[in-house]
């Protein structure tokens, strides 16, 4: 059997609506995603990697690290196959870390539509989506908005 690229699966910027929700599955997060996403990025901070340190400080045990916990909602959403060969560019984040994420929490994202402006000579156009990570308790986590260049519809699929 011989693969095959079928072309983009995503949305195009024309198929998203204002006020449009999408919500991705959950994510429980583990210990090896803290130990992982330290050595990827160098950021050994005891809060996230020492838990005699981390019982101490005032969050009372070891949480995520604020970047893993938005990047995993970020892998969340692109899963959700809205952005898939259609996502041209991230062009603006904006977020809010509000609440801690433990070892064992599971995160999911809920995006809404904000707003869409057509950007032609950049081959499409962008899309603002709210963002909220919550946790298992529905609890706000991280609050935000995504500012994504989505590619126009090709003149052959309109």
């Amino acid at each position: 059997m011989e693969f095959t690229d079928d072309g983009p699966r995503g949305y195009y910027f024309e198929d998203f609506e204002v006020g449009k929700k999408l919500v991705t599955r959950g994510r429980t997060i583990t210990e090896a995603d803290l130990v992982q996403f330290a050595g990827l990025t160098g950021d050994y901070n005891p809060m996230h990697t020492d838990a005699t340190y981390a019982a101490t400080s005032f969050m009372g045990k070891r949480v995520a690290h604020g970047m893993l916990t938005l990047s995993y909602a970020v892998g969340q959403a692109y899963q959700l196959g809205i952005l898939e060969r259609t996502v041209l560019a991230f062009r603006e984040l904006e977020m809010k870390f509000s609440a801690p994420v433990a070892i064992g929490d599971t995160i999911r994202a809920e995006l809404v539509v904000t707003e869409k402006k057509e950007a032609r000579r950049l081959g499409g156009g962008t899309v603002v989506l709210e963002m909220r990570i919550v946790n298992q308790e529905q609890k706000v986590v991280q609050k935000g908005s995504l500012t994504l260049l989505m590619a126009a519809r090709p003149a052959a699929d309109s």
